[in-house]
């Protein structure tokens, strides 16, 4: 299974994960980039218009992408909010036959998120089953699908409302 993470810092921190399973990743990959603008690299509701934003989760809804959220509630910091969040979405990949975990790059935090996973696998037993990677949403568009789903659940009314059948659970922490 590949595990796609983005985060929502827009009030209470949300890390968004969606699972796509690898035969369906060529044609998620293809529903993601026929979404595309000319010129555009990636989607990013945040300079997205309604319309397109509506548009946008309709499709992902009609290709059947889901995503889990994980809220953190009650942390002092994003950084201890994101370290909970992770901890939460990987064990139970550990009794997966095999977990790929891509993140969306944040410079900021990326060595941390680094050091976390590296001690969070050896922890569980899971090196040769569970692995992660930091890439850009430019170069992997299924990093559309956690942000685009954490952005309108985040953005609360109407957005919401659109993205909920989108969110298979929301998991607080």
């Amino acid at each position: 299974m590949h595990v796609f993470v983005d985060e929502s810092k827009a009030g209470p921190y949300l890390l968004i994960a969606s699972v796509v399973l690898p035969a369906d990743l060529g044609a998620a990959r293809s529903a993601i980039r026929s979404l595309h603008l000319p010129k555009q690299s990636r989607i990013h509701m945040k300079t997205e218009t309604d319309a397109r934003r509506r548009t946008i989760l309709s499709a992902f809804a009609k290709a059947g992408l889901r995503v889990t959220i994980y809220h953190a509630v009650g942390y002092k910091t994003n950084i201890a909010a994101r370290e909970a969040c992770i901890d939460t979405l990987v064990r139970p990949l550990a009794f997966e036959p095999t977990a790929r975990v891509t993140l969306e790059c944040d410079e900021t935090q990326d060595a941390r998120d680094r050091q976390q996973l590296y001690r969070l696998v050896r922890e569980l037993g899971c090196t040769e089953r569970v692995q992660y990677e930091h890439r850009l949403a430019s170069a992997e568009p299924l990093l559309a699908v956690p942000d685009a789903i954490g952005w309108a659940y985040a953005r609360g009314g109407d957005f919401r409302k659109r993205a909920m059948p989108l969110v298979t659970k929301v998991v607080n922490i």
